[in-house]
């Protein structure tokens, strides 16, 4: 039986008359890359602070490694790094991260902490005159200070570079690779495409979607249509009584329209008489399907 790293059941909490997370259900395993997506007021931080014991559910169950959260914590079985909370003023970097080894059960070399997370050129900085990009990283490393099973991030690479966004998807790859669960909430849908190999869409407290990016990819049911036109007046009052149409886009002689079925689509678009030319027809990606899934949930609880 595979082992449950992280389990909600019916999991409710609200916030006066605000439900930040609605009757959630999951299962997270040993070894997964698992991103977090929702719009804001998802309850996307709620989640993670219910699962971190930060908080409590009004109903339900949260559990890591078949435990309470919290006993999960002191054991040392979790790293995480939250958004919320600054790093102490008036401390080096390496002092911080030191203090990091010394409290966890089963610590790293504080010299090797320091590398993963590419800190140790500014091992010696105050951690208040650190910019945005460096602080995420000296969070980075309080959160693997130790042989953590389950790494737990909030918007991790706020404020990096591209390169050290590079760097540090790089690092966290190799953590999954040693066998360990690593859940993000991240806004960049481009890195949950290309690091998690499972996502999860919560909207509105409510999980919407699990599985891989392409499963949510086909679970929008769109596709994607673009072409030119030929020289002559554009009649988007007939490009937008295509059947099956769900959004379009005409800029100049460029069309581009999504399509719940894109064959009945493009076969209509040759019956107005149209010739499109360099027409594609791929399927969305996760963000496009991301804004179509939530679309469509508001639509149908509005």
């Amino acid at each position: 039986m595979t082992t449950t790293v992280v389990g909600f059941d019916q999991v409710t909490k609200s916030y006066g008359d605000v439900r930040a997370v609605d009757g959630l259900t999951l299962a997270l395993h040993p070894g997964e890359t698992v991103a977090l997506l929702g719009p804001n007021g998802a309850g996307k931080s709620t989640t993670l602070d219910l699962l971190l014991g930060l908080k409590r559910p009004d109903s339900g169950t949260v559990g890591l490694f078949g435990t309470e959260p919290r006993e999960a914590i002191v054991a040392g079985r979790v790293g995480a790094m939250l958004q919320s909370g600054g790093l102490m003023d008036e401390v080096t970097v390496a002092e911080l991260v030191r203090l990091a080894c010394d409290l966890h059960p089963r610590p790293y070399p504080v010299s090797e902490v320091l590398a993963r997370a590419g800190v140790t050129q500014i091992a010696d900085r105050r951690a208040d005159k650190l910019s945005g990009g460096q602080a995420q990283r000296v969070r980075f490393a309080l959160a693997t200070a130790g042989d953590s099973d389950l790494i737990v991030l909030d918007e991790p690479t706020t404020g990096m570079d591209v390169t050290t966004r590079q760097a540090f998807w790089a690092t966290l790859r190799e953590q999954a690779d040693q066998g360990r669960t690593v859940l993000f909430a991240t806004h960049y849908l481009e890195e949950a495409d290309a690091i998690a190999d499972r996502v999860l869409v919560l909207h509105r407290g409510r999980l919407l979607a699990d599985g891989t990016a392409a499963e949510i990819k086909a679970k929008a049911g769109a596709r994607r249509i673009s072409f030119d036109l030929p020289d002559g007046p554009v009649d988007e009052a007939a490009l937008r009584a295509l059947p099956f149409l769900t959004t379009l886009d005409v800029s100049g002689r460029t069309v581009r329209l999504q399509s719940s079925d894109a064959d009945a689509t493009v076969h209509s678009l040759y019956g107005l008489g149209l010739y499109p030319r360099n027409l594609e027809v791929a399927g969305l990606g996760l963000e496009q399907a991301f804004v179509a899934i939530t679309t469509a949930e508001e639509a149908r609880t509005s």
